[in-house]
């Protein structure tokens, strides 16, 4: 019988939440976003942003063991409906991000077998369902045992990228890696080669692979010791920056960057097959296969508990919370199924799902990770006595600072769009709110919060229809 997640298993659940199909695509993103020098700048500033995320993360778990879940720092800081928005949005980032897992999977299963060439085609749809609604079965039979076997599929998805990495290394080029450092003929002429320019234009590449950091900290409710959680995350962090520097900079060292910009997605896999032949290719894709599978997992696993925690503070209605005998939250995940199944329709339809689904899922989560910050540099700001709090809230400034510049590059289109998803969490946020017998609802300053999420939800509605706001 399972006693709770150790350290291991919460490292693990970091890197497979974080390490998914976002890397085999990174160098073919980066290369069309920036040269090497700006790519390199970008990985710094991002990696820097996302250790004091990190930092705050792990400092909160330690500082107020008695909350769980990302959402309750919101809460805990600002007020319920503020944790409720942290939460929804959690919420919406986890099930939005499997979308795009489902859209890369299926690419690289175009690379064995045909007929899943190309996401759009009902092939793929019909065989994404099926790992949905199989994964959704894993899940419902309980939690810690998909951790436990999260622990496995890290294993299998780092050894192919260890070895692109170091076969990366052998083959590299000096003089082609700095053949166009800064700047490129293309970029001069069409005014886009700025190095502020391409670095922004990295942003929402690399903080989409970025999602997914706290993958511990929701799951330290399961752990065996609390502090664990924290521990997690750091080490995680490191492991992940590291693995992605390497592989979306090394690139760079073998093919030019217009060669890159232009492989055919995903990259990781026709780079290495360029490399050492065919079998490359092969080993690329099972290892994405694997990779985004584990992803997939994880982020099965992660909107369901966000829900399960948020019905136990009251934040949703009773039925988000009720668990099986497993321990799992059956009404909560399958909803979510239900809404991913619903979008990976939408491959039918549209050739830019994997885009739409993972900008919608970082814009989502950055917002939850800018009340993060948010209440560690209040909670670091009353007790700013205590040792060591004077640190943290410079932590927290830097974070908060990071997060809304991140927002801001990653485009303000996706946070309205965003918005609409509010208006049917706001209406399940009030029966919550009515079972516990709270006729209030929402305090003066939540009414003005959320007369704004709503006023920006209708605009966005009515930009849509209007053709204005194109998604």
């Amino acid at each position: 019988m399972s006693h709770g997640l150790g350290l291991t298993a919460l490292i693990s659940t970091v890197i497979t939440s974080c390490v998914g199909g976002g890397i085999f695509a990174l160098a073919s993103d980066l290369a069309i976003a920036a040269s090497p020098g700006p790519a390199l700048i970008a990985w710094g500033l991002v990696g820097f942003g996302t250790l004091m995320l990190a930092l705050s993360l792990n400092n909160l778990v330690m500082k107020r063991p008695d909350l769980d879940g990302i959402f309750s720092y919101a809460e805990e800081g600002f007020g319920k409906y503020t944790g409720f928005i942290s939460g929804w949005g959690y919420w919406i980032s986890a099930w939005m991000g499997t979308v795009a897992f489902a859209t890369v999977m299926m690419n690289a299963m175009g690379y064995f077998f045909p007929i899943f060439n190309g996401s759009n085609k009902l092939p793929s749809v019909i065989f994404a369902s099926v790992v949905l609604w199989l994964l959704t079965l894993l899940v419902n039979h309980g939690i810690e045992s998909a951790a436990v076997l999260n622990s496995m599929i890290t294993i299998c998805k780092l050894i192919p990228l260890f070895a692109f990495i170091v076969i990366a290394i052998l083959l590299f080029k000096g003089q082609v890696f700095t053949a166009h450092f800064w700047y490129n003929v293309g970029d001069n002429l069409n005014g886009t080669g700025s190095i502020a320019a391409q670095i922004k234009r990295c942003f929402i590449i690399m903080m989409w692979v970025f999602v997914g950091i706290e993958g511990a900290t929701m799951l330290s409710s399961r752990a065996k010791k609390k502090s664990d959680a924290g521990k997690a995350t750091l080490i995680g962090l490191f492991c992940i920056l590291g693995i992605y520097m390497l592989a979306s900079l090394l690139p760079y060292g073998y093919l030019s960057r217009s060669a890159l910009a232009t492989i055919q997605q995903p990259a990781m896999v026709y780079i290495f097959r360029e490399m050492v032949g065919p079998w490359g290719g092969a080993l690329i894709s099972l290892g994405l296969i694997i990779s985004t599978l584990g992803s997939w997992l994880s982020w099965t696993m992660l909107p369901a508990e966000t829900t399960r925690l948020m019905a136990q503070r009251h934040l949703l209605p009773k039925a988000f919370g009720k668990a099986n005998k497993y321990g799992t939250a059956t009404f909560s995940l399958v909803l979510s199924s239900v809404l991913i199944q619903f979008f990976l329709l939408s491959l039918l339809v549209t050739d830019r799902a994997y885009q739409i689904a993972y900008s919608m899922c970082t814009v989502a989560v950055t917002i939850c990770y800018i009340l993060v910050a948010a209440y560690q540099i209040k909670y670091s700001f009353q007790h700013l006595k205590e040792k060591g709090n004077a640190v943290q809230l410079a932590v927290g400034l830097m974070a908060l600072t990071f997060e809304s510049t991140a927002i801001y590059f990653s485009g303000v289109k996706y946070l309205i769009l965003c918005s609409i998803a509010y208006i049917p969490g706001t209406i399940l946020y009030m029966m919550a709110r009515r079972e516990v017998g709270d006729q209030t609802y929402l305090s003066r300053k939540e009414w003005f919060s959320m007369s704004a999420i709503m006023t920006c939800a209708l605009l966005a509605i009515v930009f849509v229809l209007m053709g204005r706001l194109v998604i």
